[in-house]
Formats: C-alpha cells, sequence, structure tokens
C-alpha cells in the first residue's frame, strides 16, 4: 500500500501533482503557523493588550489594501492560455506596479480618516509608513504566479517561510528594543523588501520588464475587474468582524478578542490558501463536467481536504479554551471562548470552500463577484444585528448565520460548472452539526463569559 500510495503521488497526472502542491503547502502552513505563533506568544510578554487592538486595526487596514491591490491578476495567469507567454506576463507585472503605487497614495488619503474613526491619532502615521509595503509588493515578479500555475509548490513555500521568518525576527528584536507598534510597521517593511529579494535571487524564470501589450491588457482587465469587486467584497467577508467589533470593543478587548481569532482561523486560512492555488490547475486541466473519471477525482481530493480541515476546525472547537489557559497569562482568558465560537462557525465555510475556485478556472468571475458580494452584504447585516440583540456572541453568530444563507447561490454556481456534490456536503454537515454540538457542551461557560466583553 505504502509503494502504491508513493507512486501515484511521483505520477505527473494532475491529480498526482495537485496532492504533491497540497501536501507541501500545508507542511509549510504548519511551519508558518508555528513562527506566527512562537511569535505571538513572545510578543505578548513585550506588549499590552492595548498594543494588540492597535496591531489589529493596522493589519485590518492593510490587509485590506493588498485585497484591493489584487486585480485577478494571480487567478487571470494561472487558468489563461496565455498564462506562459512573456509578453502576457509582463504587462500583468507593469499593471501590478502601477496599482502598487495607486494604493499607497490611497493609504496616504485613508490615514488620517482611519485614525479619527478609531480615535487613535498615531494610525495616521503607522498606516503612511506601512502602506509603503504596497509599493514593494508591486515589483513582486510574476514567476510567482508562473510556480502557482503549474503546481510548483516546494520553492515557494520555502520562499514564503523565509520571508516570514525574517519578518518575525525583525519584529521581535524591535518590540524589544522599541516596546511600540513601529515594531510592527518596520518589520513588515522588512518582511515586503525580504520577499522581493528571495523572489529574484531563487524563484527560476526569465526576468519581468516594463511592457504594455494591449490585448493582454485588455484579457487582464476583463477577466480582472470582477476580480477586483470581489475582492472589495471578500474583504467584508473576511475582515467585517474586525472592521465592526474593533468599534464595539474598547483597545484591550479587540486585543483579547484578536488573540482568540489567531488561533481560530488557522484551518479556513489554510483551507483558503491550498484551493486558491491547487484547484484552479485542477479545474482547469481536469473539469468536473467533462468526465464521471474527472468529478470523482475531484470528489477524492474534495473529501480528504474537507476531513482533514473539519478535525482541525473541530480540534480547535474543542480544546481553544484549554490552548488559551495553557499559553497566555489571566488578561487573555476571555479569548478562549472567542476561539471556540469562531471555530465553529467555520463549519459552513470549510464545507463549501472548494466550489468557488470553478468559477474562476472557467473564467467566469463575474458569478465569482456575485457570490462574493452576497455574503458581503450577509455578513456585515448580521454582524451588526448580532451586535444589537446580544453583544459579541451575537454578533459571530450572525456572521456564521451569513455563511449558511450564502449557500443556496454557492449551489447554483457550482451545479452550473458541474462541480457540485450533495454527498459531499451533507456527510460533512452531519458531521459539523454533531462535533460542535459537542464542542459547544463542554466549552459552554467559555461561551458564555463572551457576554462580558463590549458591556463594560
Amino acid at each position: 500500500m505504502t509503494t502504491a500510495l508513493m507512486g501515484r503521488l511521483r505520477s505527473a497526472d494532475i491529480g498526482s501533482r495537485a496532492l504533491r502542491s497540497a501536501g507541501i503547502m500545508i507542511a509549510g502552513f504548519g511551519a508558518s503557523q508555528l513562527l506566527r505563533l512562537g511569535s505571538n506568544l513572545l510578543l505578548t510578554r513585550l506588549l499590552f493588550p492595548e498594543a494588540f487592538g492597535i496591531m489589529a486595526i493596522i493589519m485590518v487596514v492593510m490587509m485590506g489594501l493588498n485585497m484591493f491591490s489584487d486585480v485577478g491578476l494571480t487567478p487571470a495567469i494561472m487558468q489563461s492560455r496565455r498564462g506562459d507567454d512573456p509578453a502576457f506576463l509582463d504587462t500583468a507585472w507593469t499593471i501590478q506596479i502601477g496599482r502598487g503605487i495607486a494604493l499607497w497614495l490611497v493609504a496616504l488619503a485613508l490615514a488620517a480618516p482611519a485614525a479619527q474613526w478609531y480615535d487613535e491619532p498615531m494610525l495616521a502615521h503607522y498606516l503612511s509608513v506601512a502602506a509603503f509595503a504596497l509599493v514593494i509588493n508591486g515589483f513582486n515578479p510574476t514567476r510567482l504566479d508562473t510556480a502557482h500555475r503549474h503546481l510548483r509548490a516546494g520553492r515557494v513555500t520555502l520562499i514564503e517561510l523565509s520571508t516570514q521568518a525574517t519578518q518575525l525576527v525583525v519584529g521581535l528584536v524591535l518590540a524589544w528594543a522599541w516596546g511600540s507598534v513601529w515594531a510592527l510597521v518596520a518589520s513588515g517593511l522588512a518582511g515586503a523588501l525580504a520577499q522581493l529579494v528571495y523572489l529574484n535571487l531563487f524563484l527560476p524564470g526569465p526576468r519581468n520588464r516594463l511592457r504594455f501589450e494591449r490585448s493582454a491588457a485588455s484579457e487582464l482587465v476583463h477577466f480582472g475587474k470582477w476580480i477586483f469587486l470581489s475582492t472589495v467584497a471578500g474583504f467584508a467577508v473576511a475582515q467585517g468582524d474586525r472592521l465592526i467589533i474593533g468599534s464595539y470593543l474598547s483597545l484591550s478587548e479587540f486585543g483579547i478578542y484578536n488573540i482568540g481569532l489567531f488561533l481560530a482561523t488557522f484551518p479556513v486560512m489554510l483551507g483558503h490558501m491550498v484551493t486558491r492555488r491547487v484547484l484552479i490547475p485542477v479545474y482547469r486541466d481536469s473539469p468536473p463536467g467533462r468526465s464521471r473519471a474527472d468529478f470523482m477525482r475531484l470528489r477524492r481530493l474534495r473529501m480528504l481536504a474537507s476531513a482533514g480541515l473539519l478535525a482541525a476546525t473541530c480540534a480547535l472547537g474543542l480544546l481553544g479554551d484549554w490552548l488559551i489557559g495553557v499559553m497566555y497569562d489571566a488578561r487573555y482568558a476571555a479569548a478562549g471562548g472567542v476561539v471556540v465560537l469562531v471555530a465553529l462557525l467555520q463549519i459552513p465555510v470549510l464545507i463549501g470552500i472548494t466550489y468557488d475556485q470553478a468559477l474562476l478556472a472557467s473564467g467566469r468571475s463575474r458569478g465569482f463577484f456575485a457570490l462574493q458580494a452576497l455574503r458581503a452584504v450577509l455578513t456585515l447585516a448580521g454582524l451588526a444585528g448580532g451586535l444589537v440583540w446580544a453583544g459579541l456572541w451575537g454578533g459571530l453568530l450572525g456572521q456564521g448565520a451569513a455563511q449558511i444563507l450564502a449557500y443556496p447561490l454557492l449551489v447554483a454556481l457550482a451545479r452550473r460548472e458541474r462541480a457540485w456534490d450533495p454527498l459531499h456536503d451533507l456527510v460533512f454537515a452531519a458531521a459539523g452539526l454533531l462535533l460542535a454540538a459537542l464542542c459547544l457542551w463542554v466549552n459552554w461557560p467559555a461561551i458564555m463569559a463572551l457576554d462580558t466583553l463590549g458591556r463594560s
């Protein structure tokens, strides 16, 4: 059996390459999260909870700007027939540079209003400097996208880990020396610069040059206009809780909330990373509607991915409160309930996480935008209404309900691509409900303790 498995992994077919790449990415993600966790534990000893609240606000804005910089260049390169054409790649690189510079200018304009919204004057200075990382990221070579297109994950994963290690070391040293949020700002710039250097030094392939081919730009813009709008909606889905809850909690409570969020979202972050990088090539080369064999190949990949992600999610739902008590001091105790509840509310996301990439693989970015827009509206409404209704835990429940309400549209779009697998969804919905009930029963006091946040 072991020999057969090794032979399968060495095969050159798309399923085997997807499994190899997914395995490398999962290993890299695990190492990445260990680095993040170690850094987080050390930083909690160097900084106060209020500092984590400020850092979380900076990360919200930076992640939003990064998402707005995604005009669909990576998925466009991954799915296009011209994805290996130098003229196409150089045009994409030129657009990427322009986008990075434009977004930095937007960040400069938004810095003062953001500082006023969160009533933290220093935010204007932090954001103005931190956002320069967008300019640096704009010069990253398209060799990275080419590696994703052809499922070459090994060297990319090593470069990502090296970049993260560089950023974490710089951040920890500066946090020890300065004891200030400026450590995060400086380490972010150091990480962006390190990534640019490492990609150019260690990732093989032709160098980009400034070039603008009209036909390539037309294809990129046509595909990317919906991706751009999708990332705006995706930002609301992924960061809406921080935007709304950040104004509901005090800075200290918001820092505690983000400690819990940091642990609870490990599985869904892994799921998004793997499906985004692996499934577009799989759907492109092995569309499920082409044959029963292609559909069954995707079912096996989907079942394997969902089983692993559900197991990891429910482990956090069961042990999250205990983990917080072991790793952090008493100031962060309320984060235990956050870990449990947020982890369990990710289960509907994980069940449908493999479907939307079928839309991008077939070039239907407009349908992907429609799905993301619906999720964004439902998420923001659920968060705001839940907070008014029942405080923090009500807001989180509203956010989870939004994912369930968006499921019918996800199914309709997946059926259009012949990618929907009702057996998969039924099996993991039933398993998720049973495991969630167990986790809630074990950790009910920690869930109820969330009611104290935001009430002071």
